[in-house]
């Protein structure tokens, strides 16, 4: 029986995907939930389970194509009783009979509907004459045909910016992946390059149904007077998503924006203690966990900005709970992945947790779960060397705030000048929801966590 799967829906509203890479081919034996594809989300990049169990069909989409939820991807023979042609004996032998059982319910990993049966029949170790007869005709003449690269999203983008036709590429990377150093060799015209059919190894490639990702386009160069360059890139995935984002936030929630420079010496010093404290060995501790502490705490004395305005309801829901976002610049594009439940953790918990959301970001595996439900954001913007900014809201948030870079600067400390570390804390609020008063006064409390750790107490 032929059975065929589609793009899930994936949650978030999102109605499209791009499948990166297929990691079966047709003729492979899949089992239940084992992993088919790779799609890339306008938010994370996600692995598909299959939610069945069979041989490879066909596969319908190409690697780098733009899928619709529900659309088509691939089909599976699903396993059926061996059929024996006249006069010829089985290929295979099935279980002896054996009373019937129950079918068992099994759960797949991915929203794609029903449950499916698991039947409690052993699998057949060959397939019947038939079924060869039916598929080594397909297999022959869909022989030779080139398969989608194994590359993992950042080195994809490196590759289309840098015009690198990745489908003449042998990676040098585990089972053929291509990595950014075999892109970069490429591009240096270094002879030792992998390119396929040269200082490659020989790999069999799998037989695919439907052709490769068709081959990238160098940077598109108009000449004239003067010779100018220019490059065109598709707006897709996470650029795409953020740059909608960004227009409905800008357009929808009247912003506005307040700083204030503080001295965050004393902050510095503290975490310098807590790193030699043995307690806190193998927790990475930085100026972001404690301006993330400071944020859960700031929050308990000015909820009004961890809320929402439902414009459907004509509501403002403040949250009981603070979800933070932790801005997060990737090779793919921004992206706001949020700590659940961050007022609860403990200061190495929440460093723990802010570690694991930002390299599953850079790593290009954030899934979209993490990239939903985040109540208020923080984006460091002084580890790129910037001293301040107006962040635009997160769509549904009605606060971020940003971090500025810390600077060593005359200060005045007890009626005396003395060089301290500095730096600028900025907020940016919906002002539907959260007065000027407000937003200052959550700024304020901050800065009062980081200038003075001891009054922590004072504010919790």
């Amino acid at each position: 029986m032929i059975r065929t799967i589609t793009l899930p829906d994936l949650g978030e509203g999102l109605t499209e995907s791009d499948l990166v890479e297929w990691t079966v081919a047709v003729g492979d034996t899949v089992t239940l939930n084992q992993v088919v594809a790779e799609v890339e989300t306008a938010k994370a990049l996600v692995q598909l389970p299959s939610p069945y169990a069979g041989v490879v069909a066909e596969l319908l989409v190409a690697a780098g194509a733009t899928v619709p939820v529900g659309a088509p991807l691939m089909t599976i023979t699903v396993d059926e009783p061996s059929v024996v042609p006249d006069g010829a004996g089985p290929l295979v032998e099935d279980a002896a009979d054996e009373p019937a059982k129950a079918p068992e319910r099994t759960a797949v990993l991915v929203g794609y509907g029903p449950l499916v049966e698991a039947s409690s029949r052993p699998r057949r170790r060959e397939r019947s004459a038939a079924w060869v007869a039916a598929h080594v005709v397909d297999a022959v003449a869909l022989a030779g045909r080139p398969i989608g690269p194994r590359v993992l999203p950042p080195v994809r983008k490196l590759a289309h910016d840098l015009g690198v036709d990745l489908n003449r590429m042998e990676g040098t990377g585990k089972d053929g992946l291509i990595t950014r150093e075999d892109v970069l060799h490429v591009v240096s015209g270094d002879r030792s390059a992998p390119v396929a059919g040269r200082n490659a190894p020989a790999r069999p490639a799998p037989v695919r149904s439907v052709s490769a990702r068709p081959p990238l386009s160098p940077p598109r160069v108009t000449t004239s007077q003067g010779s100018t360059r220019e490059r065109r890139t598709a707006v897709t995935g996470v650029r795409k998503q953020t740059a909608a984002a960004m227009v409905t936030s800008a357009f929808t929630a009247p912003h506005a924006s307040t700083s204030v420079t503080v001295d965050v010496t004393p902050a510095l010093e503290l975490l310098e203690h807590l790193r030699a404290d043995r307690a806190m060995a193998g927790h990475r501790l930085t100026i972001l966990t404690l301006v993330a502490k400071a944020v859960t705490i700031a929050i308990g004395r000015n909820p009004s900005l961890n809320a929402h305005w439902d414009e459907k309801a004509g509501e403002i829901v403040e949250y009981a709970y603070v979800n933070l976002g932790i801005a997060a610049a990737t090779a793919r594009g921004l992206l706001v992945p949020s700590i659940k439940d961050a007022d609860g953790l403990r200061l190495p918990a929440l460093a723990d947790a802010i570690d694991a959301l930002t390299e599953a970001a850079r790593a290009g595996t954030t899934t979209p779960a993490d990239l939903a439900g985040g109540t208020i954001t923080i984006t460091n913007i002084g580890v790129l060397g910037v001293d301040t900014g107006t962040p635009i809201l997160v769509p549904g948030q009605a606060a971020i705030l940003a971090m500025g870079a810390i600077r060593r600067r005359p200060w005045e400390l007890q009626d005396e000048i003395a060089l301290r570390h500095v730096m600028t804390l900025s907020v940016s609020f919906d002002h539907r929801l959260v007065d000027g008063a407000e937003a200052a006064h959550f700024l304020t409390d901050v800065a009062g966590v980081l200038a003075r750790p001891g009054t922590v107490l004072s504010l919790v």
